[in-house]
């Protein structure tokens, strides 16, 4: 194949950021208070209220997230913990964090999210907690995880990075399980620039939540600055430095007056890139599974690789000759050197996770695209997959 000159140029990921969020920080700069106070506050009551949740704890990113909620269920030293090996690292990564140990698990061939029948192979009696990953904001099974966690007694953290909003039988993710957690990284579907949130019902975990963002301090003045003794603080905990401020909370609570029209917009777009890609027998696209609804944080396209005389490299690679920028998620973490080189696993001991990355690739997907944009993704798309076809 030849090279195709284009004028259109789609990046994968452009931020949806406007005046409202411009607006919103400069009030913050003007009121002299920039660190976590009343707008951090304000932007948790109003997640929570958003997901029908009692608490929401802001915290500085979504891998924060999950440390904090793998250390509020007292994870120790030589705890296992299953973690899909399809995710990025920092899913597997903050278990290390608490000196537990991450034990991958495969995947399900169709949904791409963790499979709750390996994930039973992998149990021993050091499992304590199990951690489901939303991939692309396609929910998990999460009743079969749910079911095996009760079995088990086993905790569940759900890594909910992707899934804002999303649907898992009638309900929202944040409510499913007794910790969630939430990234507003800058190609989030609501960003803050970096950005976390945990979610959760139980106020036990609430109030820990709190003291360890910030250092283990009982009073970290959320509310602003402090009445009467305001240099008094007492150290209750041997916490971390996770707190978010309220430049980034404004940022937030812009975003999130807009989290339910920017779900539309992705969802739009992800139906009519499948109902556009429906008639290439070269291509699979994503599915949702019964009575759950994406958030439309990622469009996992994969390629029937039986039906194309090119890979999945050179499929991206012909895309961005057409102006198109696609990227992959993930590289499993089975295939990672630190993963191979500290917990000893090997290509080969996930076959489902390594059949699917060879054959996935994800296409830009989000609220600002233009209909050109939309119509040169899909454009190209098919011309690529055409082009490449052994059915000719």
């Amino acid at each position: 194949m030849s090279s195709v000159l284009t004028s259109i140029k789609v990046p994968f990921h452009r931020p949806s950021v406007g005046e409202e969020e411009v607006e919103a920080v400069s009030e913050v700069l003007r009121s002299g208070w920039l660190t976590t106070g009343v707008k951090t506050a304000e932007f948790e009551r109003r997640f929570a209220d958003y997901l029908g949740v009692r608490h929401a704890v802001a915290v500085s990113s979504g891998t924060a997230a999950l440390h904090l909620s793998l250390e509020a269920v007292d994870l120790m030293p030589g705890d296992e913990v299953l973690v899909p090996t399809t995710t990025f690292t920092a899913t597997a990564e903050a278990v290390t964090y608490t000196g537990a140990r991450p034990v991958l698990v495969d995947i399900d061939p169709q949904t791409m999210n963790l499979d709750p029948e390996d994930a039973e192979r992998k149990l021993t009696p050091r499992t304590r907690a199990i951690i489901p990953v939303h991939l692309g904001g396609q929910p998990a099974g999460m009743a079969a995880i749910h079911a095996l966690a009760r079995s088990r007694g086993l905790r569940v953290v759900e890594d909910a990075a992707h899934a804002l909003p999303a649907w898992h039988e009638g309900r929202r993710v944040g409510t499913l399980s007794e910790l969630t957690a939430f990234s507003f990284y800058a190609t989030k579907t609501l960003t803050t620039g970096e950005g976390g949130m945990v979610t959760t019902d139980n106020d036990d975990y609430a109030s820990r939540l709190r003291w360890m963002r910030l250092h283990g301090i009982e009073q970290n003045r959320s509310d602003g600055p402090a009445m009467g003794k305001s240099w008094s603080y007492k150290v209750s905990h041997r916490g971390f430095k996770y707190n978010l401020t309220d430049l980034q909370s404004a940022i937030g609570i812009a975003q999130l007056a807009r989290c339910d029209a920017m779900h539309r917009a992705r969802l739009r777009i992800a139906q009519r890139y499948s109902d556009c890609f429906a008639s290439s027998e070269a291509l699979e696209t994503p599915r949702c599974q019964p009575d759950c609804e994406s958030s439309w944080h990622l469009y996992i396209l994969r390629l029937r690789l039986e039906d194309l005389s090119i890979g999945r490299d050179r499929f991206i690679e012909e895309l961005d000759q057409r102006g198109v920028s696609a990227s992959v998620h993930f590289i499993p973490l089975h295939l990672q050197p630190w993963y191979q080189e500290q917990l000893g696993y090997e290509v080969g001991d996930f076959p489902v996770a390594e059949a699917q990355y060879q054959r996935c690739l994800s296409l830009p997907i989000y609220p600002g695209m233009t209909e050109d944009e939309i119509g040169h993704v899909i454009e190209s798309v098919l011309e690529v997959a055409n082009l490449g076809s052994t059915r000719h």
